[in-house]
């Protein structure tokens, strides 16, 4: 599988008249100002970011609308997922009103998936629905949150519960941003790399097993990750926009690792969204297995590539006190894929061959958790 030698990638989100490209390169954010002045002309613009990626790549995004002559102001936010809430939602909400911002103009977020569900939820509801621009500047926002429409925050009930499908006009992923991201934070991102060839590229995913390490390391492989990883998105999201089918399978590892970040009340430093969801594939693929649907020898290979990347594999490896099977057993029931009360989860047939089950008992679930969690 051969990387591509040019230094920027578009990838096309095909869904009719709103259609969008995802740029993908380095230094791509210098630029954005003359990408989004060609796609959203005269659109005034507010930039949502959070504390920290305002210290790292805001003044460069401002000096590039400038020179785009394009009208912007910025609303900062503090940094991590206790951000995804009602209070910050509100005041986020408040603050697009107090600028005036009309349903053309543009909210641009800068930051990570955080700051992009955030502010496409914001986008989708103001006005009834404003353009917004998606400038992803971690792993996991540029290669999944940033593509595909879904937006939304949490509740106590659980992660991802509030939101809307609104897509962005335009989604600009500079993977020069992610040199300045401490490695656990990119090895968090990594797990949704990995993802794509779980659910349905096993190719890939021995791609990924002979290069991780030179993904880590940046150029051209990473870069080819990325847009590998976007192709991959925009064709499931151009097939089921809104999550009826297929689109499912993207949340391979997911239902058990929302329901872990659930457990520890979204505190990052036991656990961030992508090590949740490494948990949540293996958790998957030991389910699987249980079900008698693919073999020890999957379970391992996976285990085996996502701990070579430095990332958690069990349960146990979360700090602090594990949530109880009881409380696991409630978050899962509150999952979004739920469906008249059946629980919905995605399991494989061995690596690259994933599918919806929507027979899953709770029985056999319980006595898995039980396992893992005592």
């Amino acid at each position: 599988m051969a990387i591509e030698e040019q230094s920027i990638t578009t990838v096309t989100v095909n869904l009719g008249e709103r259609s969008y490209p995802i740029l993908i390169g380095r230094g791509l954010i210098e630029n954005a100002g003359s990408e989004i002045a060609r796609c959203l002309p005269k659109a005034r613009t507010a930039i949502i970011t959070d504390e920290t990626v305002a210290g790292l790549h805001l003044k460069t995004l401002e000096a590039s609308l400038e020179r785009a002559g394009i009208a912007y102001s910025t609303i900062v936010i503090p940094a991590g997922e206790k951000s995804k809430r009602f209070e910050i939602f509100e005041q986020v909400c408040n603050e697009v009103l107090a600028l005036r911002l009309e349903r053309g103009d543009a909210l641009i977020a800068l930051g990570g998936g955080v700051v992009g569900d955030l502010t496409g939820f914001v986008a989708g509801v103001v006005r009834r629905g404003m353009n917004f621009v998606q400038i992803p500047t971690t792993l996991l926002s540029q290669v999944d949150s940033s593509v595909g429409g879904k937006t939304g925050i949490n509740t106590t009930h659980g992660k991802n519960l509030i939101g809307v499908f609104h897509q962005p006009s335009l989604v600009i992923a500079d993977t020069a941003v992610l040199d300045t991201l401490p490695r656990r934070d990119f090895a968090a991102g990594y797990a949704e790399v990995a993802k794509y060839g779980l659910i349905n590229d096993p190719e890939f995913f021995s791609w990924l097993e002979a290069n991780h390490e030179a993904v880590f390391e940046g150029g051209e492989a990473r870069n080819y990750a990325v847009a590998h990883s976007c192709r991959a998105k925009a064709a499931i999201v151009a097939e089921d926009e809104f999550e009826a089918g297929n689109r499912a399978l993207l949340n391979l590892g997911h239902t058990f690792g929302h329901a872990l970040e659930g457990a520890v009340e979204y505190e990052t430093e036991r656990l961030v969204h992508g090590e949740g969801v490494s948990i949540g594939m293996v958790l998957a693929f030991e389910f699987s297995k249980e079900l008698g649907h693919c073999t020890q020898d999957d379970v391992d290979r996976v285990k085996a590539h996502l701990q070579a990347v430095g990332l958690p594999i069990s349960i146990s490896q979360i700090p602090g006190q594990l949530p109880s099977t009881d409380l696991f057993m409630d978050l899962i029931a509150q999952d979004k894929k739920v469906s008249h009360g059946q629980l919905t989860f995605i399991l494989v047939k061995g690596v690259g061959a994933s599918y919806v089950d929507k027979t899953v008992e709770a029985a056999p679930l319980r006595a898995l958790l039980e396992e893992k969690l005592n």
